[in-house]
C-alpha cells in the first residue's frame, strides 16, 4: 500500500483524508523512507530556515489555552509594547549576516491597529535600507487594507496559523473563531502575500484532527507550513499536556509530506524538546526550520542548525 501511495503523489495525483488516515498503520521507518523520497523528488535537497522576533510581548486579550502571552493567564512572561525600530533592525541585520533567509517580526493581540500597523511598515522600510533579508509578518487578524500597507512596505510573506482542525478549534480557543482565521488568509493572499500557515501538535488533537488541518492548508495553497510542537508552559491551560515523543512527531511529519508534497514543511516552536533538535524528523520528509529563539521559550542557536543541516547533505537557501 505505501507503494502505491508514494507512486499515487509521484505521479502528481493527492492522496485521500483515508488514504491518510492509513498512514497510520506504516511501520514507521518505512514510512518515514517513503516520505523523505517524496520530499527528494518534489523539493531536492534545499532547506528554508527563518528567524522570528518577539515584537510585541503579552497582555493579549485572546485565550488560546496554549499561549503565555494571554493576559487570561499567570504566566510568567516578560511583557512589552513595540519594539523600537533600532532593535528590529539591528536583529535583522545579524540574521541576515548569518545568511538567513527570512526575518519575521511576531506581535502578540488578536491584530494590530492601524497606528501599530503604521509603525511596523514605517520599522519594515527602514529593514529593507539597511539590509535585503526577506520579510514575513505576524500580526494577527489583520484586514486587507492593512495587508496592502504591509505589502507596500516590503513584507512579502504573512504568517497565520489554524493552529489546529475545523472541528477542534474550539477547544483551544474561544474568543476568536477558525472562519476568522480563513478569513484573514484569504485576504492577506487577496493582498499578493504568500501566506505561512500551520499548527501546533500535541493539544489533545487526534491524529484525524491533524490530517483534517493539512487538507485545509492544502485546499488554501499554502506552502510554507509550520508544524508545531506543544511545549507545556506553566500558568496555561495546557501547562499538564505531555509532551509528544519523537516518533509521533516523525510520523506527524510524513504523513504531512504525503498529503503537501512540495511545501516547505518547517519545525518550529517545540523542536528543542525533541531528543535530537530534529534531527530524525528532517530525515522524515521535515524541509525548513525556525531557528533561534522562539517567542517566549529557548530555541536552537542558528550555527548549531547549520552544522546539522550539512551533517544531513542539506542545502540552506540563501538570498
Amino acid at each position: 500500500m505505501i507503494e502505491q501511495l508514494k507512486n499515487k503523489v509521484l505521479s502528481g495525483d493527492y492522496i485521500t483524508r483515508e488514504n491518510a488516515l492509513s498512514l497510520q498503520g506504516i511501520e514507521l521507518e518505512v514510512l518515514c523512507k517513503a516520505a523523505n523520497e517524496l520530499r527528494i523528488h518534489f523539493c531536492g535537497n534545499g532547506f528554508d530556515i527563518c528567524t522570528i522576533i518577539n515584537g510585541k510581548s503579552g497582555r493579549c486579550t485572546e485565550d488560546c489555552n496554549y499561549c503565555a502571552q494571554s493576559a487570561h493567564y499567570p504566566a510568567k512572561i516578560e511583557e512589552y509594547p513595540l519594539l523600537d525600530r533600532d532593535s528590529l533592525v539591528k536583529q535583522a541585520v545579524y540574521n541576515y549576516r548569518k545568511a538567513i533567509l527570512r526575518y519575521s517580526v511576531v506581535t502578540s493581540g488578536k491584530r494590530l491597529t492601524d497606528a501599530e500597523v503604521d509603525e511596523m511598515c514605517a520599522n519594515y522600510l527602514s529593514i529593507h535600507q539597511s539590509c535585503p533579508i526577506s520579510l514575513c509578518a505576524s500580526h494577527g487578524l489583520l484586514s486587507y487594507e492593512q495587508f496592502v500597507k504591509l505589502k507596500a512596505a516590503g513584507v512579502t510573506r504573512y504568517h497565520n496559523n489554524l493552529e489546529t482542525s475545523r472541528r477542534f478549534f474550539s477547544s483551544v480557543c474561544t474568543t476568536h473563531t477558525f472562519e476568522e482565521k480563513i478569513a484573514t488568509i484569504k485576504a492577506a493572499q487577496r493582498a499578493g502575500l504568500v501566506v505561512c500557515s500551520g499548527g501546533i501538535m500535541g493539544l489533545g488533537e487526534t491524529m484525524e484532527d491533524r490530517i483534517d488541518m493539512a487538507l485545509e492548508l492544502r485546499s488554501l495553497g499554502i506552502k510554507s507550513i509550520p508544524i508545531n510542537i506543544l511545549n507545556p508552559i506553566k500558568g496555561t491551560p495546557f501547562e499538564k499536556r505531555p509532551p509528544l515523543k519523537n516518533d509521533e512527531v516523525r510520523r506527524i511529519v510524513a504523513i504531512y509530506r504525503f498529503l503537501l508534497p512540495d511545501a516547505a514543511l518547517r519545525l518550529a516552536g517545540g523542536r528543542g524538546l525533541l531528543p535530537d533538535k530534529g534531527r530524525s524528523v528532517f530525515c522524515s520528509g521535515a524541509n525548513a526550520a525556525i531557528s533561534g529563539d522562539m517567542l517566549t521559550t529557548s530555541g536552537i542557536s542558528i550555527n548549531e542548525d547549520l552544522k546539522m543541516l550539512s551533517e544531513l547533505g542539506f542545502e540552506v537557501r540563501k538570498l
